[in-house]
């Protein structure tokens, strides 16, 4: 693939892989960011990239990569930061009072499908939003496609269970 048929690509496929990001991450500015560093990796690796291969599936497995690493790197963070206000906690003489605040603000109204495991989140927003079959979906997210499948049904059953009964909280900044 040349330079040209690069920018096609990118032109083509950048909204959806957007918008994929944006339901991975909850953020759009995360969602900005790892579509960059998607689309950044693609192009390291487009001259590579057989001519009748599956594009769109391929920029969908990086991209599923690429949110697995900053969940990696997110979750990293967050431990250390909890480690730190632990100490503060503990040093400061705050207490049961400073651990409640913390809860507090830690709090944040999550929907079903965020709480979701990371694979059964990104695969059932690959199958059902962006309508992936589950060889892609497999090849995105590094299993095969009776994982894919699998993951897809078991988030199914999840919302399912989720729902049965309950009412969604709604969120602060509900679109």
């Amino acid at each position: 693939m040349d330079a040209e048929g690069f920018d096609t690509l990118v032109a083509t496929h950048h909204r959806e892989i957007y918008r994929y990001l944006v339901r991975a991450t909850f953020r759009a500015s995360e969602a900005d960011d790892l579509a960059q560093e998607t689309f950044l990796r693609a192009y390291r690796a487009h001259r590579a990239l057989p001519p009748d291969a599956n594009a769109r599936a391929w920029l969908f497995a990086i991209a599923s990569n690429v949110a697995k690493n900053h969940f990696r790197a997110e979750s990293r963070r967050r431990r250390a930061h909890t480690g730190v206000r632990e100490i503060r906690i503990e040093t400061d003489g705050a207490g049961p009072e400073g651990e409640t605040l913390f809860k507090e603000a830690r709090t944040v109204l999550d929907t079903v499908v965020a709480g979701l495991p990371l694979k059964q989140r990104l695969a059932f927003t690959l199958r059902k939003v962006h309508d992936l079959d589950y060889d892609a979906i497999g090849r995105s997210l590094d299993c095969s496609p009776d994982s894919a499948r699998a993951h897809v049904f078991q988030a199914l059953r999840k919302i399912r269970r989720s729902l049965n009964g309950y009412e969604l909280p709604v969120g602060r900044d509900e679109r």
